[in-house]
């Protein structure tokens, strides 16, 4: 199993990228987010790998984080998605939106997705909603943006989250508003969720 590659951009065509490592061009499936927002042909790009082996080809699926690779191998498990309709929900969805759509029970956000109808989107809730944490969830999002020591902050913009869901916000606006509300090591889950209300005139 190739874990991940770190080569040269060489190309990359609507949710492909050719990905050259060693003097060897690797066919890699991406999501057209990944597709976006990759490095500029010539650069340097770290993808991390899914071998997908089938009778008839053998094909490499790509992401530029580990999180995503985690959540593609949990949505193949489901009966019913396989690699190409997986890529496709992770191009509408950024895994940390995907895991609280789960979580909210937002099948008409899952839905989004090319090819994935409301019956496909509810089986993917019923058989991964026991495999998240809403705590776990947000963390994972937010890992990278902000710092180890606003852990109590985190808590507070978690039960945010929670709390625009239970009004009525699908998971991915809430998740959105509360990443516009530009969160402080200082405020509470209240002052948090004001300011996120206010966001959710602009998504």
């Amino acid at each position: 199993m190739i874990a991940y590659m770190t080569g040269t951009v060489a190309a990359v065509a609507d949710s492909r990228l050719i990905l050259e490592v060693n003097q060897i061009g690797y066919q890699i499936y991406i999501t057209s987010r990944d597709a976006a927002s990759l490095p500029g042909k010539g650069e340097t790009a770290k993808i991390y790998t899914y071998l997908n082996v089938k009778e008839d080809a053998v094909q490499l699926f790509g992401f530029q984080s580990e999180d995503e690779l985690e959540i593609f191998k949990l949505l193949i498990g489901v009966n019913g998605i396989g690699p190409k309709a997986a890529l496709g929900i992770l191009s509408v969805l950024e895994a940390g939106e995907l895991r609280l759509a789960v979580l909210a029970g937002d099948a008409k956000t899952i839905a989004r997705a090319p090819g994935v109808g409301n019956k496909t989107a509810q089986k993917l809730i019923l058989e991964l909603k026991d495999k998240f944490d809403l705590q776990d969830a947000f963390e994972k999002q937010f890992q990278n943006a902000v710092d180890r020591k606003q852990n109590s902050s985190q808590g507070a913009a978690a039960e945010a989250v929670e709390a625009l869901t239970a009004l009525g916000y699908s998971a991915s606006d809430a998740l959105r508003a509360v990443k516009k509300a530009g969160i402080t090591e200082d405020m509470d889950t209240e002052m948090i969720l004001k300011l996120a209300l206010k966001q959710m005139a602009f998504l």
